[in-house]
């Protein structure tokens, strides 16, 4: 069967992709649980009910995505109509990550399989329970030769990458993105690289501190801090810095109650290797909220840490853990000094009421996408182009661009033949002042 061409087919596959992922949500959201106790509410939110959704809309598009796009043709061309088909790739390779593992494994397979190509995903080897339930999926719904789960560890990637693909669609850290580009260098293979970096979340005297506190709070300890676009710093207006504190640690208390470790509502670390990573960042001197830790449980609380010293081990990489440094600045020297040390961010993120310092901020800085007073909610519009800029990614995805990232543009000019313009041919003898006329009116 050619997946190429036959849209009726992709259809039928996505819709049965759909269901599937229906009937075993239940066993979806206890994976996640049993990898690293991502609370079910949590789950649903940014894992199972996104991919359904992004099914849902795809399935009703496809047809339009799919269709050649007809553009105004050139007049040199005349008589002529002109066209964009959009051909998949061909074979496509999908590494996932651990932190958001179905999503992020799902969401780039709809639109791949949508754009017509064949794709092997592998999955992380830190969420065993999830990249297993994915491959039952997976194998319940497609042909083998269509779609095919590998698991395993980094000796499975390093191999897979060895291979040549047509494209490849990694999500995950920086160093690694740059292994897979590397490989990728070797056949010329187009790639899409979801990375991360240190995302500041920049807080001036107009900003309404308390709401701040709790979408702060949110975007920033759900999944345990595990999130790419999670706020990776607070640079606050010195002036408004202890009482957004005192803010924050209600908002913490609020949302995980006096003791986070019990909490329902609140994940762990994926593994002892990231908790080690994490622990050895806390600096109990600076702790002004939270701070313990339990690593048979691999739990580190919500913890809130006074930094001044930006080149400390917290504020060297980006954390990706439920620790945020919290920086004082009095000017836009300062904030600066701060931001522009570091790879352009994978996100960033406003709180203020001033909106000239607002559209100064997002001129003047480099970043993958972001929000003004909110926290990671523009991941959630899939009309939004998702992904970074410079080390904090390469293209970008979500919606229809979704499909157009696993699509190449095939550009086509249809010539009539009734009329066929001798000016362009040899010889060129008396044509050259003729030509440089016409080439300025077109």
């Amino acid at each position: 069967m050619s997946y190429k061409t036959n849209i009726e087919y992709r259809k039928e596959t996505l819709i049965k992709l759909l269901n599937t992922i229906i009937i075993h949500e239940d066993e979806i959201i206890k994976a996640l649980y049993d990898d690293f106790k991502k609370p079910a509410f949590e789950a649903v939110l940014t894992e199972t009910s996104y991919v359904i959704s992004e099914l849902k809309d795809t399935i009703k598009n496809l047809n339009k995505w799919a269709k050649p796009k007809r553009v105004f043709p050139s007049l040199l061309n005349f008589p002529s109509k002109d066209y964009i088909y959009k051909d998949p790739y061909g074979k496509v390779l999908i590494i996932a990550p651990w932190n958001y593992p179905f999503q992020l494994a799902l969401c780039p397979l709809v639109s791949a399989v949508a754009a017509g190509n064949q794709v092997v995903i592998k999955p992380s080897e830190l969420t065993l329970n999830t990249s297993a339930i994915i491959a039952k999926i997976i194998a319940k719904t497609f042909h083998v030769n269509h779609v095919e789960v590998i698991q395993g560890g980094v000796d499975v990637s390093k191999n897979l990458l060895s291979q040549r693909w047509d494209y490849i669609f990694f999500t995950g850290s920086v160093p690694v993105g740059k292994i897979v580009a590397q490989a990728a260098a070797e056949h010329l293979t187009p790639v899409t690289l979801e990375l991360g970096g240190k995302n500041p979340c920049i807080i001036d005297e107009t900003a309404n501190l308390k709401l701040a506190a709790k979408r702060i709070v949110w975007g920033k300890f759900i999944n345990a801090g595990q999130t790419c676009i999670a706020p990776d710093y607070i640079m606050i207006q010195k002036d408004m810095k202890n009482k957004f504190i005192e803010y924050m640690k209600e908002e913490i208390t609020a949302a995980y109650g006096n003791k986070p470790e019990e909490s329902p509502d609140y994940a762990r670390i994926v593994n002892v290797k990231n908790w080690t990573r994490l622990t050895a960042m806390i600096d109990n001197d600076k702790v002004i909220f939270g701070g313990q830790t339990n690593e048979s449980d691999c739990y580190i609380a919500p913890t809130l840490i006074d930094e001044s010293d930006i080149d400390s081990l917290i504020m060297k990489d980006e954390i990706f853990g439920p620790l945020l440094p919290i920086l004082e600045y009095s000017s836009g020297a300062d904030l600066h000094a701060v931001i522009s040390k570091y790879e352009k961010p994978l996100s960033l993120y406003i709180f203020t009421e001033n909106k000239t310092f607002a559209s100064e901020i997002i001129q003047n800085y480099s970043f993958g996408g972001g929000c003004i007073n909110d926290t990671v909610v523009h991941f959630s519009n899939k009309r939004l182009p998702f992904g970074g800029v410079g080390h904090s990614g390469i293209g970008a995805y979500h919606g229809s661009l979704s499909f157009d990232t696993f699509s190449h543009k095939k550009s086509i000019v249809k010539k009539a033949n009734w009329l066929d313009l001798p000016m362009r041919y040899a010889p060129y003898k008396d044509k050259l002042t003729t030509i440089k006329k016409l080439l300025k009116w077109i």
